[in-house]
């Protein structure tokens, strides 16, 4: 085993801890903003995992993946934003 290899394991591994974490949060949150900003950390990560997977698998197809990944949580956290500050998402 290489130090890439290890490497790649090691933040796996931390990756996954996150999203367990973030889990938690998201469905233990005493308050609506917090599992809202659970959600937007729990996305963060699955982008970084998506990530470390294309590193490991050596391929590009999961970095676009990610891209998707990363806009449609961005997207889903100002929208939620939004609906909890003015009651609706479209003016």
């Amino acid at each position: 085993m290489n130090i890439l290899e290890l490497a790649l394991s090691i933040a796996m591994a931390a990756v996954t801890l996150a999203l367990v974490l973030c889990a938690w949060r998201l469905f233990r949150g005493p308050d609506t903003t917090d599992r809202i900003l659970a959600l937007d950390t729990l996305s963060l990560n699955a982008v970084a995992l998506i990530v470390l997977l294309g590193i490991r698998w050596n391929t590009g197809l999961l970095f676009e993946a990610a891209l998707l990944v990363a806009m449609l949580g961005f997207v889903s956290t100002v929208a939620l934003a939004r609906y909890l500050s003015r009651g609706d998402v479209v003016e």
